[in-house]
């Protein structure tokens, strides 16, 4: 697939095409959505237009869904505002993009040094996480729902290797969230750009590195065309959750049966999405050592104590911010000890020994 072919956004058939004429029945509930992703983007792209379509199909067209890729009725980041005041009924998106509103936004899709997939699926659905996330949601018109997860990303694509600290300084790096203000700590220019605009900022010099997603999405844009060094793992966003954000009043205005018809259609594209990352990634890694000459490289421990020494002080001015946000990440913070220290007996010990076993 040509790279410029899905970063145009140009409107083609299928899943992602529009699910209903403007003129439908009374009885019907009428479901525009707008995404922050280019159509037919593979991965992030492709996922909302299944998940689109995947809500009209299991409602057997009660509910009748329009489905916008970014720049085709609002710009990218120009989602939230459009669904809060309900001109749409829904975007896909990540939430971290509207931190500048309040930072308590940024725990609900991922934070440096945060939650993994499972230990993020674990806060939402039994340790409260769901529902601080309608408390924030709640004071802006909205509701939430988890609808995708890409795991634990990579660190990012650098135009040249990062050996220690000091050399993040002075580098105009796209990366959003809490993640960004990391970098800014530690001397970067953090820049936050919608994904049609990164490969050409990144090939034009405007920025120095950009993280993006994983392997299997990012071979698709071609970043390794002007940077070849590509670090690992993220701290940044270790298992960012999707979300399908609706305007409230529009929720409230479902009937249960709808309303639970959304949820499972979310929850089913949540495992979908990770699976389907999961499943992805290993081969398009090889591929872009192999055929693409990138330079696969790991943070040195010093690096990631950095990480971590910025991400505490960011953490500390996000808390400040107001009430909701410290009691956000005073729940976070618990949680990730709680279910973290589990996952390190259980999940991650398991992985290591057999995997130094099987020489993997």
């Amino acid at each position: 697939m040509e790279r410029r072919n899905f970063l145009r956004g140009a409107a083609l058939a299928g899943a992602g095409a529009t699910l209903a004429a403007p003129a439908i029945a009374q009885d019907k509930v009428e479901l525009t959505i707008v995404s922050t992703w280019p159509r037919d983007f593979p991965g992030l792209g492709t996922s909302a237009q299944r998940l689109a379509a995947r809500i009209q199909e299991l409602s057997k067209g009660e509910i009748a869904v329009t489905y916008f890729a970014a720049g085709e009725k609002v710009g990218a980041f120009d989602s939230f505002d459009e669904v809060a005041s309900g001109n749409s009924q829904a975007y896909i998106a990540a939430d971290y993009y509207w931190k500048g509103k309040h930072p308590g936004w940024a725990y609900f899709t991922a934070v440096p040094f945060g939650f993994t997939y499972v230990e993020m699926n674990a806060w939402l659905n039994f340790k409260g996480g769901q529902e601080l996330w309608d408390e924030i949601a709640g004071e802006f018109g909205l509701k939430c729902l988890p609808c995708g997860s890409t795991g634990c990303q990579m660190g990012g694509w650098f135009n040249k290797e990062i050996n220690s600290a000091d050399d993040l300084k002075g580098l105009k790096m796209r990366i959003p969230g809490l993640g960004g203000d990391v970098m800014a700590k530690l001397g970067a220019s953090p820049v936050s750009l919608p994904g049609s605009q990164i490969y050409e900022n990144l090939v034009s010099g405007a920025i120095d590195a950009t993280e993006w997603v994983g392997p299997y999405n990012d071979y698709f844009m071609k970043f390794y065309e002007a940077a070849k060094f590509y670090y690992y793992p993220g701290m940044h966003e270790p298992g960012g959750a999707l979300s399908f954000g609706m305007n409230q009043a529009f929720w409230d205005g479902l009937s249960d049966a709808h309303k639970q018809l959304i949820v499972a259609a979310t929850r089913e594209e949540h495992a979908l999405q990770m699976e389907e990352a999961n499943a992805n990634n290993g081969s398009y890694l090889k591929r872009m050592i192999d055929e693409n000459g990138v330079v696969l490289k790991e943070f040195s421990d010093e690096i990631y104590d950095s990480f971590g020494e910025a991400a505490d002080e960011v953490f500390e001015e996000a808390r400040s911010h107001s009430d909701l946000a410290a009691k956000i990440d005073d729940s976070f913070r618990a949680a990730r000890a709680e279910i973290g220290g589990w996952m390190k007996l259980a999940d991650i010990s398991y992985s290591v020994k057999r995997n130094a076993y099987l020489d993997i």
